[in-house]
């Protein structure tokens, strides 16, 4: 079966020689790939061109939350092939999402290579029961849903997001507006640190566009097997989805 090109493989716990060692196993199922703050830190640059360099594309994950001057030059400094997508965090504000649009727009102007900027919105490892702690008063899916308002209306093409705020999500800001979904868990599967999981058919049917698994594949006894169960999944909600 052709893959769906909607995977996103989170390298995380691997070191960078792993990384890329992974990454080409699993070439026949996806070229996405998740690389977080660990593992950047440790591979940085170099990292991102061997990836590049084997054909994968990455989601640069590092949820900038500065002041705008500050976020607007590390985006500026890291919207360049192979980065596909790169995360800011919504609770930063308008001010510092409209600068981090303006950096993205400024690096294709010069290397020809947009970048899809994503709002972080509610981490999918807290729950309803955090959200008093932080000085937020709303329920989770309202607070959810005003962040990706928030993100879309600054400039952003989308937004990372559980499963479980999709369906909202999706319709209050339109088909265009991109949903990439982390904490998704196989149906049985057991959830770790993550609190608001769903399996990747529910995250694809709710309304998710890309979908971001990490463990499942990694901790697989074989992880090309695993890779390939969830993009079928993930095609078959997708059908299940157009037919509606």
């Amino acid at each position: 079966m052709k893959a769906t090109g909607r995977l996103i493989l989170a390298l995380d716990g691997v070191d960078s020689r792993q990384s890329v060692d992974l990454m080409q196993r699993l070439g026949g199922v996806t070229r996405l790939c998740k690389v977080g703050p660990a593992l950047f830190h440790s591979g940085g640059r170099e990292l991102l061109e061997r990836l590049g360099e084997i054909g994968v594309e990455v989601f640069l994950d590092l949820k900038f939350h500065d002041i705008p001057q500050t976020v607007f030059s590390a985006v500026r400094n890291l919207c360049a092939p192979p980065v596909r997508f790169l995360t800011i965090h919504a609770l930063g504000g308008p001010k510092m999402m409209r600068r981090a649009v303006e950096a993205v727009r400024e690096a294709a102007g010069r290397n020809g290579s947009p970048v899809d900027l994503l709002a972080a919105t509610i981490l999918t490892s807290l729950g309803p029961a955090d959200l008093p702690g932080l000085g937020i008063d709303r329920p989770l899916e309202e607070e959810t849903r005003n962040l990706a308002l928030l993100a879309r209306d600054s400039g952003l093409q989308g937004i990372v997001c559980s499963g479980r705020e999709a369906g909202s999500i999706r319709t209050a800001c339109g088909n265009r507006f991109l949903i990439v979904t982390p904490g998704v868990r196989p149906a049985g599967g057991p959830s770790q640190d993550q609190v608001r999981t769903v399996t990747p058919a529910a995250a694809i049917r709710a309304g998710a566009d890309f979908l971001v698994v990490g463990r499942p594949i990694m901790q697989a006894a074989d992880p090309v097997a695993a890779a390939r169960e969830i993009d079928a999944e993930i095609e078959t909600a997708r059908k299940a989805r157009k037919e509606r």
